[in-house]
């Protein structure tokens, strides 16, 4: 299954380990860290120009998502259908 993280970007499910809010990256320490650190390794994806509402985690990137954390869990969350 695939999940569209807005703008062009989709990734497969199956690479998919975190959905946060991006509140998140200031409300702690450890997190305000792993997100500097992904940004110095150039592993971060910041998604269109629109203002970022959600930080999606994947085994090999960090996403900044123009899409709300909810809406993003319910795609996420999603059956297949045909």
């Amino acid at each position: 299954m695939f999940i569209h993280l807005g703008g062009e970007k989709i990734i497969q499910s199956s690479e998919l380990i975190a959905i946060f809010d991006v509140s998140v990256e200031a409300s702690s320490k450890i997190s305000k860290q792993f997100v500097t650190n992904a940004q110095k390794t150039k592993n971060m994806v910041v998604i269109g120009e629109e203002e970022t509402k959600s930080v999606v985690v994947t085994k090999t990137k960090v996403y900044y998502s123009p899409i709300s954390s909810t809406t993003l869990k319910k795609r996420a969350n999603q059956p297949l259908s045909f």
